[in-house]
Parts: C-alpha cells; structure tokens; sequence
C-alpha cells in the first residue's frame, strides 16, 4: 500500500520546529558577537554572496531542486560557522600572549622608577601589533587630561577580553590607590597569562580534533547526497515533486540541526569580563 503525506501534516510540524526554534531561542538568546569593520563585513558579505551564488547556480541545474540550491546558500554562510569559532579562539590566544609581553614590559618599565602615566606611553614600542592600537588612543586620553582610571577603563572596553581584564582592574587599583607592590603584581599577571596561555593551547589542540569531524561529517553526507542524485537519481526521484520537495524541507532541517549541535560542541565558550562596560572605572 502505497504512503501518502496530507501536506497540511507536513505544515504543521514544520510550524511546530519552528515554534520549538523560537522557544530555545528566547529562553537562551544568541551569543553575543564582537563588531567588526564595516568594510571588513562588506568585503566578506560580498565573497559569500558570489561563491553562494555560483554554488547555489550549478545545484539548481544538476538536480533542479529549489530547496536543495536554497540549502546550498545557507550552507556557504553557515560554512565558516562550522568551524567552531576556530580562527577567533587563534586571535584570541594571540592577543594574550601579547598580553602577557605587554605585562612584563610594564613591569619592566615600573622597576625603572617611572610613573604609571609615564610607563604606558614607554611601553607602546615593544607591543605586540594587536595591542598598539588601542595603548595609542590609551595614550591620547591621556594627554587630553583624561583620570587615568576612566582612561584605563576604556582600554579595558576596547580589549572586550576576561584576561586584560585582570591586568587593568591592577592598574585601576594602583593609580588610585598609589600604593606600593604594583610591580610584583604585574610579575604575577603576566606568570598567570602565560599558564592561562598554556592551557588554551592544550584545549585548543583537543578541539581541533573535534572540529576536523564536524567537518568531515559535513562533507561525507554531502557529498553521498550528490553522488545519489548524478548516478542514481531513480533512488532520489521521490523528491522531485511539491511534496518531496516538502519533506526535503524537513530532512534539511535536521541535518542543519544536527551541524548546529556539533558546532557548539566544538565551540570555545568566552568567559565572563571581569570589568564590564561602564563599569570599570567610568564616570
């Protein structure tokens, strides 16, 4: 006996994943990201658009199912996304090392019996690149006779990093306070870095594992999909028609479910900043 799908049915589950979506969505909300440079989202917007759009271009010919050219485009913008935040977990480790170097050289820089307001300025040329930025306009609020906690609480703001945060929450303490032991503070800082440094490494080199079968999953379902549709596509047939493009609809949907779980379980989760904005020092 042959099975028949009431589409009406298939609507109605469809709206009820994505009523159970909505639900998720707002009891646990999206992780917030940080902005980027306009033109930096242009030029990448634009890249995923063009390689969305040949890609999405030849599905459509080789198979002529709309639902699977669509899923081709979500999938180019989703690509990155599969990583597990990778590439921003490699910024992130770079910018603590620099971090660290940046530490010792402050501390390094207090020993010679100069001031705070002093040392900063100082300590801008053996930076790490990822840090000159933000110690220049550091400086520049300086000259503009800006407090130096308020000032240091912006530099903290600009950084967005839980790390920088406990050197600068120091260095908030110490200009206001003007007590002594700054400099082994600082020592003991940057020595903190170094092992939180370590162990990112270590996490990261066993995420990286789980990462790489994210995306050999990813690939091998894919590309078994495609050979099924060039060289047996009397197998796929049933798809071709509104209602197997229907229920296409909703395998899809749970293969990108599926890629989304892998995905966070590969993601590095960023820990809470010890200063929050505006609230380190502001006003």
């Amino acid at each position: 006996m042959p099975i028949t799908f009431d589409p009406l049915a298939l609507l109605a589950g469809a709206v009820a994943g994505g009523g159970l979506f909505l639900l998720g969505l707002s009891l646990y909300g999206l992780r917030p990201r940080p902005p980027r440079p306009r033109r930096h989202l242009v030029k990448m917007l634009t890249t995923r658009v063009a390689v969305a759009a040949v890609a999405a271009t030849l599905v459509l010919v080789v198979t002529g199912w709309p639902v699977m050219a669509a899923g081709t485009v979500l999938l180019v913008f989703a690509w990155r996304g599969l990583a597990g935040g990778a590439a921003e977990e490699r910024v992130a480790m770079q910018r603590l090392e620099g971090l660290a170097a940046w530490t010792e050289s402050l501390r390094d820089t207090i020993a010679g019996a100069a001031g705070l307001e002093q040392a900063i300025p100082s300590s801008i040329r053996a930076a790490a690149p990822s840090l000159r930025p933000h110690l220049r306009a550091l400086t520049d609020r300086l000259h503009t006779r800006m407090a130096l906690p308020d000032a240091l609480a912006h530099f903290a703001d600009e950084l967005d990093d839980p790390s920088a945060d406990l050197v600068v929450a120091a260095l908030i303490l110490n200009s206001r306070l003007r007590g002594p032991g700054l400099r082994d503070v600082l020592g003991a800082l940057a020595v903190s870095a170094r092992e939180e440094l370590d162990m990112r490494r270590r996490v990261e080199a066993e995420r990286r594992a789980t990462r790489r079968s994210v995306q050999i999953v990813v690939i091998t379902a894919l590309a078994f999909a495609g050979l099924l549709v060039v060289f047996n596509p009397s197998y796929v047939a049933e798809y071709e028609g509104f209602l197997g493009q229907a229920v296409l609809v909703v395998v899809a949907g749970l293969f990108g479910a599926g890629f989304a779980w892998m995905r966070r379980l590969a993601r590095f989760d960023k820990p809470t900043r010890l200063l929050t904005e505006g609230g380190g020092g502001h006003g």
